[in-house]
């Protein structure tokens, strides 16, 4: 059986999350603003969760259609074969969005799906009561410009949450967009990447990790490992597939992460441990003002800014110091992201090329210097 996936993602990243997609053997991949839609079998639910770096969480799509009408919502709903993919004792909590849509209260939608659910659940597995003590199934609606889609949520917690990171430093940058800015920087398995303002250290990890082609979620569960119609076998085989895949014999991968803070290389250490790339990944404390990097080496950076310093002239500081060391040690390319505006003026440097991305709510810019 052939099934239709939504995989979420930031703004910018779409490109990237297309590759990975494909390269995974999905069919009919269509990629769109935010989002990524392809086809496969049930063995793609957890190959995908498993594998894919840059999005936010793989959705089992099961109907899209025109609700202008509680009518219309419930009806919709209500044709989907819940009880082939849901047992008679699933939990299944319902989260909902509206966008631009006559159908503007999410709770009452949500309300109507949770009722077209139980509707017909009772029918199919002929019961009277549901008592939602078994595994969770998270259904999700979404409303947009009155088109309604149905999605079976397969991943659980978001698919940046990799397992490693159980505390990070004020506004981390995403895993899943970290990974994206280690791909636009071509992070190979004999790279050698530097990051001056590495925090908790999640673009060094992610690197280490594209390096080694460790796959993301290994270090984690999915909700929809618990989910009836999905093989124990299909997580089996595509961890056993994922281990097989690590690099390590011909890794010449090394990755260097400096920052002011102590505290924040002691987490970024541990953090390395935890995402099992701890003996190619390297920090300490150190001032931006000192980083003199080979030339050979691959910049990938999220410099403090305005938002998390606090002070947008001590941010401008900040970028001034990064600029006139790079000028001074010139390397095989930087890759900048940040929320500054004014980053250009202050490295003081055009940068080759720009892309806009967001970390969260928050528009930046990656500024790419070959």
């Amino acid at each position: 059986m052939s099934y239709t996936f939504v995989a979420p993602c930031y703004f910018g990243t779409e490109s990237v999350a297309g590759f990975e997609i494909r390269r995974l053997g999905a069919e009919n991949v269509e990629v769109s603003d935010g989002r990524i839609r392809f086809e496969g079998g049930v063995d793609l639910i957890a190959t995908a969760n498993i594998n894919v770096r840059s999005v936010e969480r793989v959705m089992l799509l099961l109907a899209s259609y025109k609700a202008v009408t509680f009518d219309e919502l419930f009806d919709g709903v209500y044709a989907i074969p819940w009880e082939e993919l849901l047992p008679a004792d699933a939990a299944f909590p319902v989260k909902g969005s509206s966008l631009s849509s006559t159908l503007s209260s999410v709770p009452a939608c949500q309300s109507i799906v949770k009722k077209a659910i139980v509707k017909r659940l009772q029918k199919g597995h002929r019961v009277n009561t549901l008592p939602e003590s078994g595994s969770q199934y998270q259904v999700r609606v979404s409303l947009r410009k009155d088109i309604a889609e149905i999605f079976l949520d397969t991943s659980g917690d978001g698919l940046h949450k990799r397992g490693y990171r159980r505390n990070a430093n004020a506004a981390p940058l995403k895993e899943t967009l970290a990974a994206t800015i280690a791909d636009l920087g071509r992070i190979r398995q004999f790279s050698q990447m530097y990051d001056p303002f590495c925090g908790s250290g999640t673009l060094v990890i992610e690197a280490a990790q594209k390096a080694l082609n460790m796959a993301p979620g290994l270090r984690r569960r999915f909700a929809a490992e618990k989910y009836s119609f999905v093989p124990v076998e299909s997580w089996q085989k595509a961890r056993s597939e994922a281990l097989a895949a690590i690099r390590r014999e011909s890794v010449e991968f090394q990755g260097f992460g400096s920052d002011i803070d102590p505290a924040a290389i002691a987490l970024a250490e541990k953090n390395a441990r935890l995402a099992g790339v701890a003996e190619y990944c390297h920090f300490e404390v150190a001032d931006v003002r000192n980083f003199a990097p080979p030339e050979n080496a691959i910049v990938l950076s999220n410099p403090p800014y305005g938002e998390r310093l606090g002070d947008l002239s001590e941010a401008a500081a900040v970028e001034k110091a990064l600029g006139k060391q790079l000028k001074e040690h010139p390397v095989k390319g930087a890759y900048i992201i940040t929320a500054d505006a004014g980053f250009e003026q202050n490295f003081e440097k055009k940068a080759n090329r720009r892309r806009k991305l967001y970390n969260g709510m928050i528009p930046c810019q990656v500024y790419m210097y070959y």
